[in-house]
């Protein structure tokens, strides 16, 4: 089982990023999909997670984030728009056998490698 984080990158504030997350190995579908960060120094930390009953998103980047799902790919975005030199961090995404929407990190079963984002200002 395999989740595979890509499209990070080197931004100005206020730019967009597109993550995408491909599991592979097994289908997804029946599980809650979700995205962490970590910046350098600091704690990993919750930023959203999609399940089948809904979303759910950390107060810092709800109304600039958007986690979305193809069940048919077996993949998960998440576009990150109006992005902060605070969003910098190395991005996860992580499955978790849960029928709602999670948010803490010990729930999630699977792990993708992390992929890293920048935000200049």
């Amino acid at each position: 089982v395999q989740l595979q984080a890509s499209g990070g990158g080197l931004v100005q504030a206020r730019g967009s990023l597109r993550l995408s997350c491909a599991a592979s190995g097994r289908t997804f579908s029946g599980y809650t999909m979700g995205w962490f960060r970590q910046a350098p120094g600091k704690e990993r930390d919750f930023v959203s997670a999609i399940s089948w009953s809904g979303v759910v998103y950390a107060d810092s980047v709800k109304g600039r984030f958007t986690v979305s799902r193809d069940s048919a790919k077996n993949t998960v975005f998440l576009q990150m728009n109006s992005l902060k030199p605070e969003d910098t961090a190395v991005y996860y995404c992580a499955a978790a056998l849960a029928a709602q929407a999670t948010r803490l990190a010990a729930d999630y079963n699977y792990w993708g490698q992390g992929t890293q984002v920048t935000v200049s200002s």
